[in-house]
């Protein structure tokens, strides 16, 4: 835990909780052990969601659907494009958003984001706002391609930024399996913070998240 466990249980016992359907997605996700957003993150997406009120939202990392689903229940007439990796997770998106009636809002694309963006960039796809949440490893390798589709003064929120606290071990103290992805996080983490092109912040909200806005004028 990034905050002290009374202190995140007394913040999650103010929230009001969301619709029917959502919550029930929920329910579901975390008895399979299915990562989606945490609370606490979601309430802060919420807020930035309600003051930016984007047309256009890139979602990268759907999982079963829930954040998306979430998002468009925020602003049903915002469009929403969201990547996924496993087929068969996006496949389980699908049907999600389907029984939501969000089929027309919700766009699901299949496939390997480090593919996929530079085809929608490609396109002249742009879009005021992207969530980022994906595999944590490869967000340094997908963050100038998200900045080049980010307009100007459009937002950039990635999630899971902080590892639940291990961010600050020492190297030496993380299994080595995680290594790899300890230190692409950091590097992220670093880029983003000193990136020329953007404003950034980095929150200890849920598993920490860093919120980015593109300059005005400013191009990669």
């Amino acid at each position: 835990m990034i905050l002290d466990e009374r202190l995140s249980a007394y913040i999650d016992s103010l929230d009001a909780g969301e619709s029917e359907f959502l919550e029930e997605l929920r329910a579901g996700a975390e008895k399979r052990g299915v990562p989606i957003i945490r609370r606490q993150a979601q309430k802060f997406l919420a807020v930035l969601l309600q003051m930016k009120r984007p047309e256009h939202i890139l979602e990268v990392g759907t999982a079963i659907g829930y954040s998306a689903l979430f998002m468009a229940d925020q602003l049903p007439k915002t469009d929403i494009t969201t990547i996924e990796l496993d087929k068969e997770r996006a496949e389980e998106a699908g049907k999600h958003i389907l029984s939501a009636g969000r089929q027309e809002q919700i766009t699901v694309l299949t496939g390997d984001s480090a593919q996929l963006l530079p085809q929608l960039d490609e396109e002249g796809k742009r879009y005021d706002f992207i969530f980022l949440d994906a595999a944590k490893g490869q967000y340094i390798r997908l963050l100038p391609v998200l900045k080049k589709m980010l307009v100007s003064g459009g937002v950039l929120v990635t999630d899971n930024v902080l590892q639940d606290g291990t961010i600050t071990d020492p190297r030496c103290l993380i299994e080595r399996r995680d290594r790899t992805i300890y230190e692409r996080v950091r590097d992220y983490n670093w880029a983003i913070m000193h990136d020329p092109v953007l404003t950034s912040c980095l929150l200890a909200v849920g598993d920490g998240m860093t919120v980015s806005v593109k300059k005005d004028g400013k191009n990669i």
